[in-house]
């Protein structure tokens, strides 16, 4: 009874071994070993041609659509500013100086709304605004009632802000003499005036798109110009900003050969669809199969020596390349949905659709480096990032105090003085460039010499950050990879320190020899039993 029961607990001991080492073959092994053709392979390469298809075909519409909306915003901006030089000055359009250029601006603009279809090139009309009515919407902002002498230095004014708006429709614009001119409400008191904001909503069709055998979009162009007093400089800055927002056409009919072609590129996204949902299944179903044979490794462990798996061995049966793959194929499912509204016009979320193609894309190549390491002369950047990023991670947390720190004095002490530091998010993105060594002249001479006190701090500034990041911080950032490639290149020629799971892998009784896969198993140094001799030896995760 004793050997009956030694025999099974060999046999379940052989078989467990047996799937364990399956388990960790690469697709090529385990057709040599089992004559299993390797699906998901196929499916991965047959996926990378269908998805990059379909992002180059969305990309290339989605282009026509920025193109449009681009065009467009220039087109409105010489239509409705008077003067404008067709380059915006700094983050505003154009500026104006004098109140006669005030009013000759903002009835400019108003009388180009009211002959837009006379004048405009495009395929323009007009929109409803908010309250559902066609025409004109201007606000002015201004303090309440004041008096204000600047020679004497005295100023009496109370600094509650006041809204007024008047809305002109087609009918007001049309009347001769133009009467909304010589309304009260056009008499601006610039000394307490913030700023005026015209608004209006114009409509467009982009009959470019057919010309790529697609059918067209209609727009809603939500447009405000303001001019901006706020500062009171004697510059009244005039921005003009153009929301365009994508809307289903109510009436299309194209003949040709262009609802024929939509037709095809919807049979084309909804077979990418099949075939990441059947890339989803089997990786799906692998999880779930490397799940049992983890359960059935960790209980035979216990039973055998008494002691649990290293939690590095642990980890070895959730493959993380499959977890890539589904979270790839769920947003390649979801995008291509969404794709298919956009192109049968139903919806019009370019920008959520772009995001989930794109970022699907992305996860779909940085996959084909899991096939690369099936090869030891092509591992070697999967080994070395995987063995320096925890390291990599605590180094720029502690990198990354210090930069905040520089991030907040820069900007409150520089921020008056320079283009650079004005907000915290340029102020980051400048120190980012200057680690990387770019437009870094550009930063020390666009520094205003108002004050020497603070000219003289920018430079102490800006060369004590330049030296810290570049010479030590960013040093050794590099030295941090560079270990780990050079300890990754002993082991590669010496061997990989063996774990539980590989030493039980090769207690085989068969005459087969286990060939060790060391880019399975590189994590394994943080869970081997070691001597106090190899002490030195740094663990790999």
């Amino acid at each position: 009874r004793n050997a009956m029961a030694r025999h099974d607990s060999e046999m379940k001991e052989e078989c467990l071994r047996e799937d364990l080492k399956f388990y960790f073959m690469s697709p090529c092994e385990k057709y040599r070993a089992r004559c299993q053709i390797p699906w998901k392979l196929g499916l991965q390469i047959l996926k990378i041609v269908m998805v990059t298809t379909q992002l180059v075909r969305f990309g290339l519409s989605n282009q026509l659509v920025v193109a449009f909306k681009e065009d467009n915003t220039v087109a409105f901006k010489h239509l409705f500013l008077k003067g404008y030089s067709g380059t915006d000055e700094d983050d505003y359009s154009c500026s104006v100086y004098t109140q006669e250029d005030a009013y000759a601006s903002i009835f400019f603009a108003i009388n180009q709304y009211h002959q837009l279809k006379d004048i405009t090139l495009g395929t323009l009309g007009y929109g409803e605004n908010e309250d559902n009515r066609i025409g004109l919407k201007v606000c002015k902002q201004h303090y309440k009632k004041g008096t204000m002498f600047p020679s004497n230095e005295t100023l009496n004014i109370d600094n509650d802000i006041e809204l007024d708006c008047v809305h002109l429709d087609l009918q007001d614009l049309s009347k001769d003499p133009p009467d909304w001119k010589n309304s009260s409400f056009f008499r601006l008191e610039f000394y307490r005036l913030l700023q005026v904001e015209i608004s209006f909503h114009l409509k467009g069709i982009d009959l470019q798109t057919i010309h790529s055998r697609e059918l067209p979009d209609c727009y809603v162009f939500q447009n405000t110009i303001i001019f901006d007093n706020k500062a009171h400089s004697g510059k009244i800055k005039i921005y003009f900003d153009s929301d365009a927002k994508i809307e289903e056409c109510k009436d299309l009919n194209i003949f040709g050969s262009t609802e024929k072609n939509t037709q095809y590129v919807l049979v084309f996204d909804a077979f990418v669809i099949v075939i990441c949902l059947a890339s989803l299944i089997l990786c799906t179903r692998s999880i779930v199969l490397a799940l049992r044979l983890w359960k059935r490794f960790l209980n035979f462990f216990l039973e055998k020596y008494k002691r649990p798996v290293c939690d590095t061995d642990q980890w070895k049966f959730i493959n993380g390349w499959y977890v890539l793959v589904i979270i790839s194929d769920l947003m390649t499912i979801i995008g291509s949905i969404l794709k298919m509204e956009i192109k049968a016009k139903n919806l019009t979320n370019y920008d959520l659709c772009s995001i989930l193609l794109g970022t699907s894309t992305l996860l779909v190549w940085v996959g084909v480096i899991r096939y690369l390491g099936y090869f030891q002369a092509y591992n070697v950047l999967i080994l070395t990032m995987q063995a320096s990023l925890p390291k990599v991670l605590r180094f720029c947390a502690c990198a990354g105090m210090i930069y905040l720190g520089y991030t907040f004095c820069g900007w409150i002490v520089l921020g008056p003085y320079h283009d650079k530091f004005e907000n915290l998010n340029t102020v980051a993105e400048c120190l980012f460039s200057l680690v990387n060594g770019d437009d870094m002249f550009a930063t020390f001479a666009q520094i205003q010499q108002k004050s020497i006190l603070v000219w003289l701090f920018s430079r102490l500034y800006l060369y004590s950050f330049i030296s810290l990041f570049i010479y030590m911080i960013l040093s050794l950032f590099i030295a941090l990879i560079t270990d780990s490639y050079d300890t990754i290149k002993k082991f590669q020629q010496n061997g990989f320190p063996e774990t539980d799971l590989q030493e039980f892998l090769k207690e085989c009784s068969s005459k087969e020899e286990y060939q060790k896969e060391s880019s399975a198993f590189l994590s394994c140094i943080c869970c081997r039993r070691r001597k106090r001799s190899d002490d030195h030896l740094i663990p790999i995760n």
